[in-house]
């Protein structure tokens, strides 16, 4: 009987090849069906979805289950998701409405960009790091992630109110702001000085970045989407769209910006455009039935905290700290010295501090080139996942109900 039971599972058991091959489908069931249970458990708890799809990624990563890791193929499919969660962003935006919010965007970005670059800088001189060290930890505080901001508002319906407009606006000022910091102190510690030349290419290089990007998407992609609506295959207005989508996402890579910068400006554009809706609702649907999930995952299984010493966890806890407070504070002050109230500007404050993808680019960026060790970069990790999982409770506290949400985007 013993031996008909050990047959048994013999004949069920899985081939090495076969192993290797549904590996990675494995791990696409594991992300999918977490994701959208946690969000639905998120919901019913009184919280935004995205709180608990953050989460999740925490719980299954290394930190905690192991289920998942940080692999080629996860990271892959998460920079497609947020690609795809900032066209979204921008295909949504009234652009009149956006515009108007300007001046509130670039203070709120400027005094958002100077406080915790002051406050990251003094706490790691504090710690007894150097000036280099010190300086390098101010400039990853900078880098703000709007991604998950946005899906928040989407989910509180105030996306489309003069505070999604202003912390959108600010996040792709606060974007160019922090590369060009990151040049600065890259120039400075690499004994290369940051020099006038090099800061100028980086002015070139945004301003002609905008300035096609506008221009291209004025006159050349509504003549591309009129020419797919001809075409007749199945959704080519949408593939259209998202084609156009990542090109200019390369195209901003390749000007030394993020992607979901060129990402969510080819949304703005698109959506001056007379195929809005029907882009708008195809992207919405493969968004979030596959890609975007992938993106809120690997922010949790970028996490790995257990191999951080006491010295290196308080160093994080008042890091973390000071990164919630200074966007809260400096973002906030100029939200409120634009003339908004002080709900307003808390909701615009609170909105700036998720560091997610752009300070884990920049913590990067300063491990391979040696500004930073490995304890520091974890600590660094841990910053960005942490303000990260907190700014959609806060923004739901600061906001109130759920009124005008939008149920799809859970």
């Amino acid at each position: 009987m013993l031996t008909t039971g050990v047959k048994l599972i013999d004949f069920f058991k899985p081939s090495p090849s076969a192993v290797e091959k549904t590996e990675f489908l494995i791990i696409i069931i594991i992300v999918l069906a977490a994701v959208k249970i946690a969000g639905d458990l998120s919901i019913r708890f009184g919280q935004p979805s995205v709180f608990g799809k953050l989460l999740v990624g925490i719980i299954i990563g290394p930190s905690v289950l192991g289920l998942v890791h940080e692999t080629e193929l996860l990271k892959e499919l998460a920079e497609v998701g947020v690609l795809l969660l900032m066209f979204i962003a921008g295909v949504e935006t009234d652009v009149e409405e956006f515009l108007k919010s300007a001046k509130g965007a670039f203070l709120a970005a400027v005094l958002g960009v100077l406080a915790p670059l002051a406050a990251g800088y003094w706490i790691s001189i504090v710690f007894g790091y150097d000036w280099a060290r010190a300086l390098f930890v101010g400039t990853i505080l900078v880098a703000t992630s709007v991604s998950i901001s946005v899906q928040t508002l989407r989910e509180l319906g105030r996306l489309q109110s003069r505070e999604g407009f202003t912390i959108l606006g600010a996040a792709v000022i606060d974007d160019i702001l922090g590369l060009i910091t990151l040049s600065i102190v890259l120039g400075i510690e690499m004994g290369q000085g940051a020099g006038v030349s090099g800061l100028a290419a980086i002015a070139v290089k945004v301003v002609l970045f905008f300035v096609l990007g506008i221009i291209v998407g004025l006159t050349i992609v509504p003549r591309i989407l009129n020419f797919a609506s001809k075409m007749g295959v199945t959704v080519p207005i949408l593939t259209m769209g998202i084609i156009t989508a990542f090109a200019y996402a390369v195209a901003a890579e390749y000007m030394g910006m993020a992607g979901i910068v060129g990402a969510y400006l080819c949304g703005l554009m698109i959506s001056m455009t007379d195929h809005r809706m029907n882009i708008f609702e195809g992207a919405e649907q493969v968004g979030y039935s596959f890609f975007i999930p992938f993106f809120f995952v690997s922010i949790g299984v970028a996490a790995d905290v257990r191999g951080m010493t006491g010295d290196m966890v308080l160093f994080t806890v008042i890091v973390t700290l000071l990164a919630v407070l200074t966007k809260i504070i400096g973002c906030g002050a100029g939200a409120m010295i634009s003339g908004m109230n002080l709900k307003s500007s808390l909701v615009v404050g609170t909105g700036m501090i998720a560091r997610g993808e752009v300070a884990l680019i920049v913590a990067k960026i300063g491990l391979d080139e040696g500004l930073i060790n490995e304890a520091l970069f974890t600590s660094m990790v841990v910053v960005a996942i942490v303000t990260t999982v907190v700014t959609p409770p806060l923004l739901r506290l600061i906001l109130g109900g759920r009124k005008g949400a939008d149920p799809k985007t859970a």
